[in-house]
Protein backbone atom coordinates (compact mmCIF):
# COMPACT_ATOMS: atom_id res chain seq x y z
CA UNK A 1 0.00 0.00 0.00
CA UNK A 2 1.01 3.77 -0.77
CA UNK A 3 1.56 7.04 1.26
CA UNK A 4 -1.33 9.25 1.28
CA UNK A 5 0.51 12.35 -0.55
CA UNK A 6 -1.01 16.05 0.37
CA UNK A 7 -1.90 18.51 -2.14
CA UNK A 8 -2.52 21.71 0.14
CA UNK A 9 -2.51 24.29 -2.91
CA UNK A 10 -6.50 24.75 -3.10
CA UNK A 11 -6.71 29.03 -2.47
CA UNK A 12 -10.00 28.48 -0.73
CA UNK A 13 -8.12 25.60 1.82
CA UNK A 14 -5.24 28.20 2.15
CA UNK A 15 -7.86 30.95 2.77
CA UNK A 16 -9.68 29.17 5.43
CA UNK A 17 -6.79 27.69 6.95
CA UNK A 18 -4.89 30.81 7.30
CA UNK A 19 -8.12 32.78 8.86
CA UNK A 20 -8.53 30.21 11.98
CA UNK A 21 -7.24 30.96 15.33
CA UNK A 22 -3.32 30.26 16.01
CA UNK A 23 -4.42 27.03 18.25
CA UNK A 24 -6.94 25.38 15.64
CA UNK A 25 -5.00 26.33 13.12
CA UNK A 26 -1.66 24.29 14.85
CA UNK A 27 -4.22 21.67 15.15
CA UNK A 28 -4.89 21.19 11.94
CA UNK A 29 -0.91 21.20 10.75
CA UNK A 30 -0.45 18.62 13.51
CA UNK A 31 -3.64 16.24 11.50
CA UNK A 32 -2.25 17.06 8.39
CA UNK A 33 1.38 15.69 9.30
CA UNK A 34 -0.62 12.55 11.04
CA UNK A 35 -2.28 11.98 7.31
CA UNK A 36 0.68 12.89 5.63
CA UNK A 37 2.33 9.45 7.56
CA UNK A 38 -0.69 7.35 6.77
CA UNK A 39 -1.59 4.62 4.08
CA UNK A 40 -4.51 5.02 2.26
CA UNK A 41 -6.37 2.18 3.77
CA UNK A 42 -5.90 3.39 7.36
CA UNK A 43 -7.04 6.75 6.39
CA UNK A 44 -10.23 5.38 5.56
CA UNK A 45 -10.75 3.56 8.37
CA UNK A 46 -9.23 6.06 11.34
CA UNK A 47 -12.41 6.49 13.73
CA UNK A 48 -10.54 10.06 14.53
CA UNK A 49 -10.63 11.02 10.67
CA UNK A 50 -14.28 10.21 9.91
CA UNK A 51 -14.25 10.00 6.20
CA UNK A 52 -17.74 10.75 4.42
CA UNK A 53 -18.81 10.82 1.09
CA UNK A 54 -20.32 13.99 0.49
CA UNK A 55 -23.43 13.41 -1.67
CA UNK A 56 -24.73 16.57 -2.33
CA UNK A 57 -21.26 17.94 -3.81
CA UNK A 58 -19.13 17.31 -6.68
CA UNK A 59 -15.45 17.90 -7.10
CA UNK A 60 -14.23 19.96 -9.85
CA UNK A 61 -13.93 17.19 -12.29
CA UNK A 62 -17.20 15.92 -11.23
CA UNK A 63 -14.99 12.91 -8.76
CA UNK A 64 -16.53 12.23 -5.82
CA UNK A 65 -16.04 14.78 -2.56
CA UNK A 66 -15.39 13.31 1.14
CA UNK A 67 -15.23 15.41 4.21
CA UNK A 68 -12.88 14.80 6.99
CA UNK A 69 -12.30 15.43 10.85
CA UNK A 70 -9.08 17.51 10.95
CA UNK A 71 -9.67 18.76 14.40
CA UNK A 72 -12.60 18.73 16.75
CA UNK A 73 -14.05 21.33 15.26
CA UNK A 74 -12.95 21.90 11.99
CA UNK A 75 -13.75 19.29 8.66
CA UNK A 76 -12.14 19.04 5.61
CA UNK A 77 -13.35 18.94 1.93
CA UNK A 78 -10.99 16.68 0.10
CA UNK A 79 -10.86 14.40 -2.83
CA UNK A 80 -8.74 11.82 -3.83
CA UNK A 81 -7.15 11.83 -7.10
CA UNK A 82 -4.58 8.93 -7.65
CA UNK A 83 -1.96 8.63 -4.44
CA UNK A 84 -2.96 12.79 -3.73
CA UNK A 85 -5.19 13.84 -1.35
CA UNK A 86 -6.12 17.62 -2.16
CA UNK A 87 -7.55 19.64 -0.18
CA UNK A 88 -10.67 21.96 -1.22
CA UNK A 89 -11.76 23.92 2.21
CA UNK A 90 -12.05 24.23 5.69
CA UNK A 91 -15.58 24.48 7.89
CA UNK A 92 -15.00 25.23 11.25
CA UNK A 93 -18.81 24.76 11.29
CA UNK A 94 -18.75 21.49 10.80
CA UNK A 95 -22.47 21.19 9.32
CA UNK A 96 -21.34 23.46 6.33
CA UNK A 97 -18.87 20.95 4.62
CA UNK A 98 -22.10 19.53 3.76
Amino acid sequence: MSLVVLDLNNPAFLNDWFQLEKAEAMAVLDTLRKIRGMEWDLVYRDRGLRWETIISRKGPAGQRIYSLRITRMVRATTYRDGEYLRFLSLHPDQDSAY
